[in-house]
């Protein structure tokens, strides 16, 4: 056992000793890549989704030097036809990126693993010959051309190094030119029988003598799996609704808390992702609150949006109200430090956990209320004051509702109203909608806020819901623009809203808003609506 090579399962025993889902399928992917043109793989998620788990579990399963198939005999990749076929058959190099990183800052970084690397590995094949002058790709195919075996190379964190030096830094160009080295030379397919490596983003693409001088891919033969396009690893990146619907159940703890804070992702296919880590850090506080801070990317976000592209706070407000924006990740050059565009900077928060990404609208959006709460704090440190004061002010919009505080309200929502912001105009309905939703953003706390929702004979404008042991009434309100706020519950009563919200509540609070374009001020009426008609 080595420090690189053959380092054995004792990362993925800690894993099965420890609260484990069953993410094993995952192997059945990579086993169906082996030997073939898809060999090299880069899967790479935002942090706390299981990267660094998964890497472990890949090298317990594929080490030659141990025995785990007690660690996988209760799993699903048992049952799965490749199983015998690749369980503990091959050398495996495992390299995590951070473990450099953290130790080195200079230009030399890429040589200092190369080295490490070579150095254990050829204590592991001391019959082989070491010439003066090798380095690792040398060394492994000396040994593979002895041996006859062909290595799997994992590498955890490939992008750490992306994120320490900066594009065109002597460090970056030697990494990269060693990524392709070991990875793209004539060598590779006979030295490695695969490749994983996972990280926070794809890899990056670098300009090259192709005639049209796009950038490309450095290592354009890898197949990746990303936040954007995961593929068939889609469900392996997060934990499914089941999945977690057993885990609450197992632990005694409210589902529908778990999925108010930390559902909310589609990725790729997987309609409902769950943040992994955040899920089993509330199972043993028995405690749902937000985790994630601790990712340690609140800078980066607070600095893209500080950055305010054209359309990026219309975005980013359209999206806190609940809504979602267009987006189009394919001109991003997965690079953290390379931001354009109000697009780079919605992709890389994708990439990063902040927004979730629907692939066939191209739209992405605010997932839950962990990120969504994330994503005000980092809104707080902009200058968009009336955004602020809004936000700020919501939990007090929401109490003057709640005691039937017309005036309040009226004044409130003047609060959230701030006219040189293009989305919050008020040329139609639409846009007053979308200010209310930011003028109650705090009663996602305890509401689920619907747009639109279908109710009795059209559509509520905006329709609060209380949650699962919420004891507070439903609020029905509905939007006029240059009319009357008495128009407004009128049109509530006349298209029967409160019976249809009533299967779902008791008591309803029916609330008219109407918004005068001359005057720019807001009108408000407030009437309480019991289920029984009183």
């Amino acid at each position: 056992m080595g420090t690189f090579i053959n380092i054995g399962n004792a990362g993925f025993r800690s894993s099965r000793n420890s609260e484990y889902v069953d993410k094993s399928g995952l192997i059945s992917v990579v086993n169906k890549t082996l030997f073939t043109r898809q060999r090299f793989s880069c899967v790479t998620r935002c942090r706390r989704f299981g990267k660094s788990m998964a890497a472990e579990m890949l090298c317990a399963y594929y080490d030659h030097s141990v025995d785990s198939r007690c660690l996988f005999a209760d799993l699903e990749i048992a049952s799965d036809p490749s199983f015998e076929e690749h369980l503990n058959k091959y050398p495996v190099i495992s390299l995590d990126m951070t473990y450099f990183v953290t130790r080195f800052h200079d230009d030399d970084i890429v040589g200092k693993v190369d080295e490490a690397l070579r150095k254990d590995v050829m204590e592991t094949y001391p019959q082989v010959e070491s010439r003066e002058g090798d380095d690792l790709m040398d060394s492994l195919v000396r040994i593979a051309a002895a041996t006859g075996e062909q290595f799997v190379f994992i590498i955890d964190e490939w992008d750490a190094i992306c994120r320490e030096f900066k594009p065109g830094t002597t460090a970056m160009d030697r990494y990269v030119n060693w990524l392709r080295r070991m990875f793209k030379s004539l060598n590779a397919v006979n030295v490695f029988a695969g490749v994983y490596m996972t990280g926070i983003l794809p890899v990056k693409k670098y300009k090259t003598m192709v005639s049209t001088n796009r950038p490309e891919s450095a290592l354009n033969n890898f197949i990746e799996y990303s936040m954007v396009e995961p593929m068939d690893m889609a469900r392996y990146f997060g934990f499914t609704k089941d999945e977690v619907r057993a885990l609450a159940e197992k632990h005694s703890v409210d589902f529908d808390e778990l999925v108010k804070w930390y559902d909310g992702y589609q990725i790729g296919d997987e309609p409902s992702m769950f943040n992994p880590n955040s899920v089993m850090q509330a199972l043993r506080s028995r405690r749902c609150r937000s985790y994630w801070a601790s990712t340690g990317t609140f800078d980066a976000v607070a600095h893209y949006i500080h950055m305010n592209f054209e359309g990026l706070k219309d975005d980013i407000i359209r999206m806190l109200a609940g809504g979602r924006s267009s987006v189009d990740p394919t001109g991003f050059q997965n690079d953290m430090s390379v931001i354009r565009s109000r697009d780079d900077v919605m992709t890389v928060l994708i990439h990063l956990g902040y927004l979730s990404y629907n692939w066939r609208e191209d739209e992405c959006y605010i997932p839950n209320r962990e990120v969504a709460g994330e994503m005000v704090n980092a809104v707080k440190t902009t200058d968009w004051r009336s955004v602020i004061n809004a936000l700020n002010q919501s939990k007090q919009l929401l109490q003057a509702t709640l005691d039937g505080d017309s005036e309040a309200v009226a004044r409130g929502i003047d609060i959230a109203h701030d006219e040189n912001t293009s989305i919050l105009s008020y040329n139609n309905e639409n846009s007053l909608a979308c200010v209310l939703s930011i003028a109650y953003f705090y009663a996602r706390n305890d509401y689920v806020i619907h747009r639109e929702l279908p109710t009795g004979k059209g559509f509520a404008d905006l329709v609060l819901l209380p949650r699962k042991n919420v004891d507070s009434p439903a609020i029905v309100l509905e939007l006029k623009y240059n009319c009357d706020a008495d128009s407004a519950i009128n049109q509530i009563l006349r298209r029967q809203y409160p019976a249809k919200v009533a299967q779902h509540t008791g008591d309803l609070l029916l609330v008219g808003i109407n918004y005068d374009r001359e005057k720019k001020t807001h009108e408000c009426h407030i009437q309480r609506w019991k289920k029984d008609g009183e």
